[in-house]
């Protein structure tokens, strides 16, 4: 029998088999595409203007019956398990010719509690620990006993005949290629509706629920990711829709944009201090007595769109213009730059000058100071650096003129006559002569004469200049001179303006400083007050450049950028360092207004007490106080911090780094207590468990390194490591029990760990599906998936973080954006309250213990806004199936 094979077992024969077997597949799969198409047209006919089918003689179906598959009872679908892929419908077939009871995929009929081991996690990875997992493919296992009592298992004896089952997997395949047809011709455009979309609102292009009511899926760059729906979730339709009942009110900005930026510090008549930072001006009044403590409050103005540049006061001391930089939309498309001029007791805009006028940013305007402030000086940052003089009450440009190919730093009106404009900049100092034009439109000139150094050394750059009484100018430069500069006027006739040549010398010049001067100020006394860069050191000097007073501002605030007068002897200093320093020459300074200088990532909020930490690009690691608007404490972490969390305790915070160490600090001592490295490559999230027993280091390497943590977390151990990412973690949460983890990935997947049994991957993601989280800062899951904005990349969302009342989820995004929506969010499209401020991408939001406030960090713009939350209802959960209607609140505020 081992030799020649019997008549018609040859090769033959074999192929020929193979080739009626693949045709009998393709006939089936005929079949099931024509269930489909079917089965969609039945649906549209449902979906249109007459939704009964009285031509033949048939009642029209309710929305139960279009829900469930034929055959079986409509509280049986949301139980049925998704089937999408040709592979599952394979799996299903071999499997119901077995023993009973035994199914190596989800059950048919309800009760099935597993999701298909025969494939891979989203993102197809696996664990490397593979102790507990369900089994590779193709291997049977016993179906799970059933979590509702009123569902009837699989082959019970409530279950539907054997002569029904074909027609329920028909039916249930037919609805699985209905959703995949219809998905990808939704695709062809973006406002098309979605006849398979979820109950309440259209469909998207990147999402659909499925027919069988038990997984959501949405697409990021075209890659699948399913999400199921909790088991206490019978109808999508009971999920909360419309924005939320709170709002946010910005109560609090911390930081000052001095490090990168100029004429940003005023004194405004009603003695409140103004400057700016990210699109926001701050309207700042101080508290106590100077060199004394903050306190005080803040006023915002937040009519712009895009980062503030620069600031001029009008002479009135009530009036503000705030120049802007141009930006891009969300699409990257380029926005205009603009010219705000606004009354600071009513923050209401009064003109908007420019729109269209400016390219890439307004770099310096100021006011006139005769003509009771009627005009307005403008430079740009176009290549030219344009110069354009303006009428305030109209809005209209009255001269324009090309400036200079180099940078342009500061200017001025002369406030003896508003004729004469000065611009200070790269190696220059010019002197401009307009001509009204009698107040029309396009008719002023303006003529340029250059200020001659002779023989005096043409500095780099000249930051800053100041007008004097009696009509002299004076300049600081980067060699740290101060020049007196004068006009003479030659006797020579020339066709210039009265026949007469004038030109601008220095007339005497002072060695101030050591390195660059960054500002001038002149004082109500007549002296005059100069900021160094390198020596940081104020000096008043009298008549004459006679130096008569100095104070020294302390190195950890940086150089001084502004000089402002504030009340009596009180002076207000801005620094590089992004502080606003307020004392006088006499009994030094101290921080009222404190800030990050560079890209802002980490934030966490102290578990009991209303502070939080930030840490960023810029090394520092810093705890605000939330009540009193301060900086507590502040420390040089020496490297990039990137991620932060409060143990439970309140005792200790863990910090991680961009070079894989991560740090746990005593949060009164500042005292390092632990300092660990896991790989090489940097830390993006650390999280406590919530019993504190536990401690989760999520990193670029894609692993999540757990360490076990005990003497209320200043000891930690190496517990284990969970593996089985495929790509680096960006978000994880504990449950409640301190058990399990939920983790997000670079690639979009979604994995659940069993964190006490051993750092085990869970296979079965449907299981997964009822645990309750402590937290929720994953992007990616069901309660949230309604928040991602239709047509998104993946990138953009940054961050998220649900309220402790579960009442809602704030949201931080790529386009300077906060939105606050209701929790859960499971609907596409879902609306939500927008609240703007930020000028760069908002990297992180988190409420504060009891959820009376919200924290925002800008990316680049190195911004923290303290957002109070208003309206919020009662302390507790809400329900999973909340029973509340949303009360709207007026359409102003959804976009604040």
């Amino acid at each position: 029998m081992d030799g020649a094979a019997g008549p018609g077992e040859g090769p033959a024969h074999e192929t020929l088999q193979t080739l009626s077997q693949r045709l009998r597949v393709q006939e089936e799969e005929m079949e099931l595409v024509k269930a489909a198409l079917a089965e969609a047209l039945r649906l549209l006919r449902l979906h249109g203007p007459s939704t009964s089918l009285q031509s033949s003689g048939t009642p029209a179906p309710t929305r139960d019956s279009i829900t469930a598959p034929p055959g079986l009872p409509p509280t049986c679908s949301p139980s049925l398990v998704s089937r999408g892929t040709q592979t599952e419908e394979k799996l299903e077939m071999e499997s119901s010719s077995g023993p009973p009871g035994l199914s190596n995929g989800p059950p048919a009929l309800p009760g099935a509690s597993e999701e298909p081991s025969g494939t891979q996690s989203e993102g197809g990875c696996s664990s490397s620990s593979g102790a507990g997992s369900p089994g590779p493919p193709g291997v049977l296992r016993p179906v799970q006993p059933l979590q509702r009592s009123d569902t009837p298992r699989r082959n019970s004896s409530s279950s539907s005949s054997p002569s029904e089952r074909p027609r329920q997997k028909l039916s249930r395949k037919a609805a699985s290629s209905a959703n995949l047809l219809l998905r990808s011709g939704s695709t062809e455009s973006r406002g098309s509706k979605d006849p398979l979309s979820s109950p309440g609102g259209p469909g998207s292009r990147r999402s659909n629920y499925n027919l069988e009511g038990i997984s959501v899926k949405m697409f990021l760059r075209g890659r699948p990711i399913t999400m199921y729906i909790p088991s206490g979730i019978r109808s999508l339709e009971e999920l909360p829709s419309g924005p939320p009942p709170e709002t946010l009110s910005l109560d609090w900005v911390y930081g000052y944009r001095g490090r990168d930026s100029r004429s940003n510090l005023f004194v405004l008549r009603s003695g409140e201090v103004v400057y700016f930072i990210a699109c926001v001006v701050v309207l700042y009044r101080p508290g106590g007595g100077p060199g004394g403590p903050g306190g005080g409050g803040q006023r915002h103005y937040r009519g712009h769109t895009d980062c503030v540049r620069c600031l001029a006061v009008h002479p009135d001391g009530v009036r503000v213009a705030s120049g802007q930089t141009a930006g891009v939309d969300k699409d990257g498309k380029p926005l205009q730059p603009v010219v705000h001029i606004w009354d600071s007791e009513t923050l209401l805009k009064l003109q908007e000058i420019g729109l269209g006028a400016f390219e890439r940013g307004v770099g310096a305007l100021a006011f006139s100071a005769v003509d009771q402030g009627a005009f307005l000086c403008v430079v740009d940052d176009s290549n030219e650096h344009m110069l354009s003089v303006w009428d305030c009450s109209r809005g209209v440009k009255l001269a324009e003129i090309k400036s200079t190919n180099d940078s342009v730093l500061a200017v001025g009106f002369s406030p003896r006559d508003s004729s004469c404009i000065v611009t200070s900049g790269k190696s220059h100092v010019h002197f401009w002569n307009w001509s009204g034009g009698a107040g029309v439109p396009g008719n002023g000139t303006l003529t340029r004469k250059q200020g001659v150094f002779g023989k005096y050394k043409k500095p780099k750059f000249i930051p800053c200049f100041v007008f004097l009484p009696d009509g002299d100018i004076l300049t600081g430069d980067s060699e740290g001179n101060i020049l007196t500069w004068g006009r003479s006027v030659s006797d020579s006739k020339t066709p210039g303006r009265g026949g007469t040549k004038e030109t601008y010398t220095i007339v005497a010049q002072a060695h101030a400083h050591e390195g660059s001067i960054f500002a001038l100020c002149l004082r109500r006394d007549g002296t005059v007050l100069s900021g160094g860069g390198r020596d940081r050191r104020l000096v008043q000097w009298g008549p004459g450049l006679v130096a008569l007073q100095e104070a020294e501002i302390p190195e950890h605030f940086g150089a001084v950028r502004a000089i402002a007068e504030g009340l009596g002897s009180e002076l207000l200093v801005g620094t590089t360092k992004n502080a606003l320093l307020r004392g006088d020459l006499a009994q030094g300074f101290s921080p009222v207004i404190q800030g990050h200088t560079d890209e802002l990532w980490g934030l966490c909020t102290h578990p009991s007490q209303n502070r939080f930490l930030t840490c960023g690009h810029d090394r520092q690691l810093c705890l605000w106080d939330g009540e009193g608007h301060a900086l507590a404490w502040s420390m040089d972490l020496k490297e990039t911090g990137l991620c932060a969390d409060f143990h439970p305790s309140g005792a200790v915070v863990v910090v991680g780094l961009n070079t894989g160490r991560w740090l746990v600090l005593d949060t009164e001592t500042r005292e390092i207590v632990s300092d660990v490295t896991d790989g090489n490559e940097q830390l993006s999230v650390v999280r406590y468990s919530p019993d504190g027993l536990y401690l989760a280091i999520g990193s670029h390497d894609n692993m999540i390194y757990i360490y076990s943590v005990s003497s209320c977390g200043t000891k930690s151990s190496r517990f284990g490591r969970c593996m089985g990412h495929s790509s680096f973690i960006t978000h994880l949460d504990w449950s409640k029990d301190g058990n399990f983890i939920m983790s997000n990935s670079g690639d979009y997947e979604i994995l659940y760990w069993d964190v006490a049994g051993g750092c085990k991957l869970l296979r079965n993601r449907y299981e997964s599906r009822d645990r309750e989280w402590a937290t929720y800062t994953c992007v990616l899951g069901f309660h949230v998936y309604g928040v991602w904005p239709d047509g998104s990349d993946g990138t953009d969302i940054n961050s998220l973080c649900r309220s402790h009342n579960e009442r809602v989820v704030a949201v931080a995004d790529d386009f300077c954006k906060v939105h606050l929506f209701q929790y859960p969010c499971a609907r596409a499209k879902a609306p939500s309250r927008m609240y703007s401020g930020h000028g760069s991408h908002v990297t992180s939001v988190r409420f504060t213990h009891d959820d009376s406030y919200l924290v925002s960090l800008g990316g680049k713009d190195a911004s923290i806004f303290q957002w109070r939350v208003l309206g919020a209802g009662g302390s507790g959960p809400s329900p999973v199936t909340p029973s509340r209607t949303p009360s709207l609140s007026p359409a102003s505020s959804l976009d604040v």
